[in-house]
């Protein structure tokens, strides 16, 4: 049986709600700290929040990393509860494997794990002055995408041309070749085993409060965000035991985040000792589809 409720009862509750609303920053150091520690985790910034103000101010940027990427972390280390092997797994994997993953979570995962891997890169490659590109990386865009000018304008089509919510990618090909191509939601070239060599998000979320329903201007100021130097000392296209590997690294765990150089490494180790760790994963994550 539901008990009354006063009207002084409402008035005493609407006033909490008011009060809380006008204290986000409040709200957020809060419920970040009643997080409960998991396997996935979210590095902070390299930069400040302000950074690449005024391309992207720096509420979206608080909000961005620090709630929406911060929620798709909360909600992996929640199916990771049930489901181990999801973090035993480098990200990669997964993600190029989700027909392993149990059915009753597969979208979830997709959708998080997806979103959690493209916004690490996100971070990643942006930065305060950052920049020109120059060296390999200038010499791959030339040859394939026609120059900085073309691939900005294509670019920024496809970004364009994403319905509703998603990201443009610019991607690498196990030749290391270049190549752009767009994703929705949270989907990531990594599914099809491609890595991104850089993508901007193009969800609401990443530029309403600035520009609003201004997407194209938005897609224009965020290459003053992009951080070339970055890439000088990391990319090597078609070089190397892993052509077209330009992609950021794990992070220590096999799991975090993505960290410079642009290479995938699984948990940090020689690529000899890594395979039978991917290995064993594959066969963990394919034994979920019994259970």
């Amino acid at each position: 049986m539901m008990t009354s409720v006063s009207r002084r009862q409402l008035m005493i509750a609407a006033t909490g709600i008011a009060a809380v609303a006008a204290s986000p920053r409040i709200i957020f150091t809060q419920a970040a700290a009643s997080v409960p520690p998991g396997p996935f985790n979210l590095d902070p910034l390299a930069y400040p929040f302000n950074a690449l103000e005024p391309h992207i101010d720096t509420k979206t940027m608080e909000i961005h990393h620090d709630r929406h990427h911060q929620a798709y972390v909360n909600n992996l280390n929640g199916f990771a509860q049930e489901h181990p092997q999801i973090a035993a797994m480098p990200i990669a994997e997964v993600l190029g494997h989700l027909d392993d993953v149990p059915e009753t979570i597969r979208i979830a995962v997709r959708n998080n794990l997806g979103g959690h891997a493209n916004h690490t890169m996100f971070w990643q490659i942006m930065g305060p002055n950052g920049g020109k590109p120059e060296g390999e990386v200038l010499a791959a865009i030339d040859r394939d995408l026609g120059g900085m000018e073309k691939l900005q304008s294509d670019f920024n089509a496809n970004g364009l041309k994403v319905f509703g919510s998603g990201w443009t990618f610019v991607t690498v090909t196990k030749d290391g070749k270049l190549a752009l191509e767009s994703r929705p939601n949270q989907d990531t070239p990594l599914m099809d085993g491609r890595h991104a060599l850089l993508g901007n998000d193009v969800w609401e979320h990443a530029y309403y409060l600035n520009y609003q329903n201004r997407r194209a201007d938005y897609l224009k100021a965020w290459w003053n965000t992009v951080n070339w130097k970055g890439y000088r000392k990391a990319v090597r296209l078609g070089k190397g035991r892993n052509p077209g590997r330009v992609s950021h690294g794990l992070s220590k765990q096999g799991r975090a985040a993505f960290l410079p150089p642009f290479e995938f490494r699984y948990c940090g180790q020689q690529s000899d000792e890594a395979i039978p760790a991917i290995a064993r994963s594959r066969r963990w994550i394919a034994s979920l589809r019994s259970q």
